[in-house]
């Protein structure tokens, strides 16, 4: 018999979500991040009348924990990016969306699994890879010049030590190569202030946020992926996304804030030249953030923001 995944998730703003995605149980849902499958099995429970549920995950290990958690419901789940979700739905014969759900967290399965690299917590190999393919972190980190990785610090997490931790990272590879991650967090606070590492628990977070960020593309991914989603939806549908940090919420609520906008006419126009209307208008003004109880069950939930989008 084959071994359940043991693949973990706490889906964070789990009952925001599922109230935002205002889901019809004949509809057609797609859960980007299926990670566990904790939000994706209850939006599939819904699914009474005909719905369907395409859960999208990059991470193998995601995408075995799924298919056992969604097994029995209306779901169909998929090793991919949600960047290119538009080809599994051609794949898959699918014209329009109801609703579209991003929780861009890292799983709690890949920040505790030593082996993905992923956390400054401990000593292992510095992966970071959530596919699981392609180039890993010890690959960029000997290979990138001391300016390109001071501008990933600098741009994917806001290090204002930046150039100083890229050119104590390029010191030591000319000595030996720099191969796990418990060698990249000493560097990180070897590299700053002593005043600073006192201030901060952990100094190496910022950098371990823009080298995973680096490594996953994920920025770019999150802006192709908007488009590819928002193009699919169909007038009422939904768009739900969780964001963590302020880069992905910066994306997302400017792309969100472009589609809302109407008319650009300069206002001493008498009238609109330019013939734009929105495309979509925001549900709720501001972002929807975690409980107090939340926050305090679940550690991981504290920054998460969801912004939620109707499509006109």
């Amino acid at each position: 018999m084959e071994q359940q995944s043991d693949f973990s998730h706490q889906p964070v703003l789990l009952w925001e979500c599922i109230e935002g995605l205002a889901i019809r149980p004949n509809g057609t849902y797609l859960d980007g991040t299926a990670g566990g499958a904790g939000h994706s099995r209850e939006i599939a429970k819904r699914l009474t009348e005909g719905g369907r549920l395409i859960a999208l995950d990059q991470d193998p290990d995601a995408v075995k924990a799924a298919r056992e958690r969604l097994l029995g419901l209306n779901a169909t789940v998929v090793q991919q990016n949600f960047r290119f979700a538009d080809q599994v739905l051609n794949e898959l014969k699918i014209a329009q969306l109801d609703g579209v759900l991003l929780d861009l967290g890292v799983s709690s399965h890949q920040l505790d699994d030593p082996d993905r690299g992923f956390s400054y917590r401990a000593d292992a190999p510095l992966d970071m890879r959530m596919s699981q393919t392609g180039p890993t972190a010890a690959d960029l980190l000997n290979s990138l010049s001391r300016e390109e990785l001071a501008r990933i610090l600098r741009e994917y997490g806001e290090e204002p030590y930046a150039w100083q931790i890229a050119g104590r990272i390029v010191q030591q590879r000319a000595v030996s190569p720099i191969v796990t991650t418990g060698q990249l967090a000493d560097l990180c606070s070897q590299s700053l202030p002593s005043a600073e590492r006192r201030k901060h628990k952990n100094p190496a977070r910022r950098s371990f946020q823009a080298i995973r960020i680096a490594v996953n593309g994920e920025l770019d991914a999150l802006s192709q992926g908007m488009d590819v989603l928002f193009d699919a939806l169909a007038p009422g549908g939904r768009f739900c996304i969780i964001t963590f940090h302020s880069l992905e919420d910066r994306l997302v609520k400017q792309r969100f804030r472009s589609w809302c906008t109407g008319c650009t006419c300069p206002p001493e126009f008498p009238v609109c030249v330019c013939g734009k209307k929105p495309k979509a208008k925001l549900v709720g003004r501001k972002p929807v953030e975690p409980t107090q109880t939340e926050q305090q069950d679940n550690r991981r939930a504290r920054s998460a923001k969801l912004r939620i989008l109707e499509k006109l």
